[in-house]
């Protein structure tokens, strides 16, 4: 029901941080799952198997051997991969630093290397450097340069 509500009823644009509840959603009817962790190789036949069955099922990348991974693993059908960029903000668990030149040249990887197979849908920071945060000011400096950064980024 939180998810009904809050997706104003569509059941699209849902976010997960595991496929277990990828799957749960996809049970109850939501076609639009963003899988919120970087694929690791060994859950690639459940994401395939996700992406093939789903509208839009999306996934993050933050390497070169993520990209790698799924232009060697091409959806059938005619689907493509819809990757987002994982950018790490300051959170340190999963993602590439946007400073990072390499991060620059994997965003281009994606979107220019093989569209028919892999389609670049955006660049994506999670904030979870906030949750030691002990007040509101916290949390929206913390916001404030993560938005800063993905600007920044997202602008070169």
């Amino acid at each position: 029901e939180g998810a009904e509500l809050a997706t104003g009823g569509t059941r699209r644009g849902i976010v997960v941080s595991t496929l277990a509840e990828a799957r749960f959603f996809a049970a109850g009817g939501f076609d639009d799952i963003l899988y919120a962790f970087p694929v690791p190789a060994w859950r690639l036949a459940e994401c395939s198997a996700l992406a093939q069955r789903l509208q839009a099922f999306q996934l993050l990348l933050d390497s070169r051997q993520g990209l790698e991974m799924l232009l060697q693993n091409p959806l059938p059908g005619g689907k493509r991969w819809l990757v987002w960029l994982k950018l790490d903000c300051g959170n340190g668990r999963a993602g590439i630093r946007p400073e990072d030149p390499e991060a620059l040249a994997l965003a281009r990887a994606i979107a220019e290397g093989c569209p028919e197979l892999v389609a670049l849908v955006g660049v994506y920071a999670h904030c979870g450097n906030t949750y030691g945060c002990r007040d509101t000011a916290a949390v929206q400096d913390i916001a404030r340069d993560t938005t800063a950064a993905v600007l920044e980024f997202v602008t070169a």
